[in-house]
């Protein structure tokens, strides 16, 4: 017996138990459901964005300050104030606040603006900020440390000063985002397009509470692991989005086959049986390909965004363990009263020829010139403003003013200027037994070059550290946080002005911060995103080439897939960037592409995009086999899957589209960037141009050099449950139909 055989006989098997025993089933998924969520809720972690670059300028200064001046070290939070009578008439109220503030739990120090040097007060006295160093992350505090800040500043707004918490503190204050509604939104769009589709409302209803369990369940499994791995804060998000996505379809896929062995008047085990063995197959290949994908992330050599990826990987993993296992409990609940209750008359898609689809396949191969040509004009004036595209990080600016650190934001941008939001922290790690004289003069002379430097609104004077062994000093910026002008000039820093100004002292200047974090966080990923593309790319590649024999499938559906993903980019540069309709989905400005959004994207989208190409083209493939006309197994695989992977991309398109009802700007990128991915992936891509490349290129889909034949594993993604015979051995010559 082939592996692949056995590997159907156990999923078969698997299938037929599941069917038979569904309240063992449930039962099973409903205790790790409230396990799950219950550990997660007792002993889960915290979410928070935690970047860390080693060996580059922002993590060496921020090391050598944890050294020797631990009190301007760790996370800079801002207390920014507005006294409309003027802040230094308020001079007792903000003491008292300071001495408040300075007591609180984490807190290394506060400045008080009144007496720092130069004083953090607007010229007009009505704006000022006071910086509040804290040795840990706020987004890992309790909501009750936030109770404590409003505690502490009551003073201040006893006053009437208005008080708002910006820096790092965002974290710890921003709102929490509730998915729910955005859960909701994609649950009653994917019911109405399944009803719609398919005609059955337990057929439709079926996709939805399985993904929902299933995504519950990874949900309490992330929230359990992220006790020991530190997840970004969009992990749970993703994890969400992603789960709920590709289970509806898993469950599609597989509901759709259960329900053509009901016309066909199999036994409802049996059938339960052959959807696991066949299109469970396929699922799991699908679901290995994406977390393979997200796991790629890891070669960019960057544990943040590799992270994200794994977060990712627990709703897809869940989703497909739920697909095989409660999918076809819930068909021994069901049988054959699955279509009992219906909108319409229910129609089987699976191995049916639809006349519409029919029709369209037949057009597409009269003109496959002329689809394709269509299809590559459109996605091209898709990708356009891709070649726009400026990578950043979208700062505090960009949220609804609903929020603290919004207004804080503002304020500080109206009384210092737009730079004082995009603070740098210049460090000098001075030579060992360097005078006080000679410190004093290099301090002196960087100061001038700083101040000199284009870009530069202001260079405070160097201070030595309290064991003499730095200079520390603060720049802030002409521009803000995400402003490009802002990037040119900690470049402009880093190789110019401070090797200049330091030369022949013995001393080495850093730049540091989090906007100077943030920074090389884009450069750094910007100069890893060719491996990252390279990895999911061969992965892509292998998996098509090995799983249909073919060398010209695989570089079809990787060159398709790059056009694709660019159109896409294109798309949330024209929303993010130029604006177009962002007030829409309630974006307040135009921002940067934030940097790690298209590397995810480029690895979540090649993933899903496999769902619908192993669908598709199994069932091209089936027709070859059968018929050795590409024309008739191209129209018969396109009219035979082209509902469902028309509704199955409308329900994950809904899914993703819903979140953009999320507070974070990231979130609603990643949504809009998902979905118009997937979008043009499951109509333009694999409806228009898969099909017209397939007619053009004839017989030579199929082929492969022998050598290569051979060298290749064998991967049945879905074997037939029908008879029939023995598939030909691939096409070796380069002849076409």
């Amino acid at each position: 017996m082939s592996p692949a055989s056995a590997d159907r006989g156990r999923l078969h098997a698997l299938g037929s138990a599941c069917s038979r025993h569904p309240y063992r089933v449930l039962a099973v998924w409903l205790v790790g459901l409230i396990a799950a969520l219950g550990f997660s809720h007792i002993a889960g972690g915290t979410y928070s964005d935690n970047v860390t670059l080693s060996g580059t300028q922002a993590y060496t200064a921020g090391q050598l300050l944890g050294a020797h001046d631990r009190a301007a070290s760790g996370y800079r939070g801002l207390i920014v104030m507005r006294a409309p009578a003027g802040v230094p008439g308020q001079s007792a109220p903000l003491a008292q606040t300071v001495s408040n503030l300075s007591k609180l739990p984490h807190v290394l120090a506060v400045t008080n603006p009144l007496d720092t040097a130069p004083p953090t007060v607007s010229a007009d006295g009505r704006i000022a900020y006071s910086t509040v160093q804290l040795d840990v992350n706020p987004k890992t505090l309790a909501h009750s440390y936030l109770n404590s800040l409003d505690r502490a500043v009551q003073p201040l707004r006893a006053a009437g000063v208005q008080v708002e918490y910006g820096g790092s503190l965002d974290q710890l204050t921003r709102p929490k985002s509730s998915d729910a509604a955005a859960e909701l939104i994609g649950f009653v769009v994917a019911l109405a397009v399944l009803l719609i589709g398919f005609g059955s409302l337990a057929g439709a209803a079926l996709p939805l509470v399985t993904a929902l369990f299933s995504v519950g369940v990874g949900l309490g499994l992330l929230g359990i692991v992220s006790a020991v791995v530190t997840f970004g804060t969009a992990s749970p998000t993703l994890a969400l989005m992603i789960g709920l996505g590709v289970g509806i379809d898993y469950a599609v896929f597989l509901v759709t086959r259960f329900r053509q062995r009901m016309f066909e008047g199999v036994d409802p085990s049996e059938a339960a049986g052959e959807c696991v063995a066949t299109s469970g197959r396929a699922v799991i290949v699908a679901a290995s390909t994406v977390s393979v994908a997200m796991f790629g992330l890891y070669t960019s050599g960057l544990t943040f965004l590799g992270q994200l990826g794994f977060a990712a990987v627990f709703g897809v993993v869940t989703a497909a363990l739920g697909a095989i296992t409660l999918v076809p409990a819930a068909f021994g609940f069901l049988g054959r009263g699955i279509d009992r209750v219906t909108v319409r008359k229910p129609v089987a898609e699976a191995g049916r020829i639809d006349d519409g689809w029919h029709r369209y396949a037949a057009l597409v191969g009269r003109r496959p010139a002329s689809f394709l040509l269509l299809g590559v004009v459109l996605l091209g004036v898709l990708a356009i403003p891709l070649f726009s595209i400026r990578l950043g990080h979208v700062d505090d600016g960009a949220d609804p003013t609903t929020f603290t650190d919004k207004r804080a934001y503002d304020l500080i941008s109206q009384g210092f200027g737009p730079g004082a939001n995009a603070t740098f922290t210049v460090v000098v790690d001075l030579a060992a037994g360097t005078s006080a004289s000679s410190a004093q003069s290099i301090g002196q002379h960087l100061q001038q070059a700083l101040a000199a430097t284009p870009g530069v609104a202001h260079a405070a004077v160097p201070s030595r550290t309290s064991d003499g062994a730095l200079l520390v000093s603060s720049l802030i910026p002409t521009t803000g946080p995400q402003d490009a002008a802002t990037t040119s000039l900690f470049n402009r820093i880093v190789d110019s002005t401070l090797p200049a100004a330091l030369a022949g002292t013995g001393a080495r200047g850093y730049v540091g911060g989090s906007t100077a974090t943030y920074v090389q966080f884009t450069a750094t990923l910007s100069s890893r995103l060719p491996v990252v593309i390279a990895v999911v790319v061969a992965t892509a590649f292998l998996l098509i080439m090995t799983a249909f024999r073919s060398l010209l499938l695989a570089v079809k559906a990787a060159l398709l897939n790059l056009l694709s993903i660019s159109a896409a980019y294109g798309v949330v540069v024209a929303v993010f960037q130029w604006g177009w309709g962002r007030s829409l989905i309630g974006v307040s400005e135009n921002v940067p592409i934030e940097a790690y959004v298209p590397v995810l994207m480029f690895a979540i989208v090649f993933g899903l995009s496999m769902d619908y190409e192993v669908f598709l083209l199994t069932r091209v493939k089936e027709g070859w086999d059968r018929t050795r006309d590409q024309h008739l197994a191209v129209a018969g695989g396109l009219s035979s899957t082209g509902r469902v992977i028309s509704c199955a991309a409308l329900i994950m398109v809904s899914v993703f589209t819903a979140f953009v009802a999320n507070n974070e700007v990231v979130i609603k990128m990643l949504a809009v960037g998902l979905a118009s991915s997937v979008l043009i992936d499951a109509t333009v891509v694999r409806l228009v141009l898969v099909p017209a490349v397939m007619y053009l290129l004839g017989r030579s889909s199929w082929w492969l050099p022998r050598w290569l034949d051979r060298v290749l594993p064998h991967l049945d993604i879905e074997p037939s449950d029908e008879p029939g015979p023995a598939a030909p051995a691939p096409v070796t010559t380069g002849a076409t139909t």
